[in-house]
């Protein structure tokens, strides 16, 4: 379905629009803020491939060609370089200028080195460390310094995913159905000593504010939810509905520095027709 990417603010005003409306589904945003990672379904070959969209100069340009379609956009720390998830196996770095070869960068996070870990899909990317979903959703932690030996963030039979680091590098926020249903969590980083729980009623899609100072999240209704974090994930507040979403499948958000929500958005289809529905009809016929 027809999507367009739109910023919102805290109360749910549209302020925007970033690119075109089409089957647009993950927004992440530079971190600089002036640019925009998003990926689009090609009527032509029916894959998604990667776009960026500069917001000084409100320009598109196609970042990925395929073969086979390209995911998942994330940001290097430094703003120069977009991980993604290839038409392959593995992740994939590629510099956003000049013409340097794509880098594989998970091609030792494989069973056995050397191999390559089969469908996988990246989520945070810092300094020191590329997070990453693999398809068994399970989170993979690879240090980007030193032996680059990747490890799995926890080693139980839970589906976890989307995992973000908080703006110290000392918590992860990520997705888990340890509960029995998906619930958004924190834990301690990079060991997972402690971990809180951070919804009540279900949850998906943890994103940090810039500063650290609040957690949002996805409620199972669409809601975007706010958390407000003080000294640590122990003292948060209860969760906050902000607005009403229309992420469409797969969809991703972001947000900015100043607060603002990158929301790619579900659009009425063209031929929909309102309906009205009439209540006790029969009290209007004459007998």
């Amino acid at each position: 379905m027809n999507a367009q990417i739109t910023w919102f603010n805290r109360a749910g005003r549209q302020l925007g629009t970033v690119g075109p409306p089409g089957e647009v589904a993950w927004a992440a945003i530079s971190p600089d803020g002036n640019k925009v990672a998003y990926d689009r379904r090609e009527g032509q070959t029916g894959y998604f491939d990667i776009w960026l969209h500069d917001l000084i100069a409100d320009t598109d340009s196609r970042f990925t060609f395929g073969p086979g379609g390209s995911n998942d956009p994330v940001w290097s720390p430094d703003g120069k370089d977009v991980a993604f998830t290839p038409g392959g196996a593995g992740i994939l770095r590629r510099a956003t200028t000049g013409s340097a070869q794509d880098q594989r960068l998970d091609n030792t996070v494989g069973p056995k080195p050397g191999q390559t870990p089969g469908p996988s899909r990246p989520s945070d990317w810092t300094r020191d460390y590329l997070i990453e979903t693999r398809k068994t959703n399970r989170i993979w932690v690879l240090p980007m310094n030193g032996e680059k030996k990747p490890f799995q963030y926890h080693n139980m039979e839970f589906d976890e995913s989307d995992a973000v680091l908080s703006p110290n590098g000392r918590r992860l926020a990520y997705s888990s159905d340890a509960s029995k249903r998906m619930e958004i969590y924190v834990g301690t980083f990079p060991s997972r000593e402690r971990i809180w729980q951070i919804s009540v009623n279900g949850g998906s899609l943890p994103r940090w504010s810039r500063d650290g100072k609040e957690l949002y999240f996805i409620a199972p209704d669409q809601k975007l939810m706010a958390v407000e974090i003080k000294s640590g994930p122990s003292e948060k507040s209860a969760p906050k509905s902000l607005f009403p979403t229309r992420l469409p499948v797969n969809g991703r958000y972001d947000v900015s520095k100043d607060g603002r929500f990158l929301i790619p958005t579900l659009l009425d289809s063209p031929g929909t027709v309102p309906m009205t529905a009439i209540v006790n009809w029969t009290a209007g016929i004459k007998k």
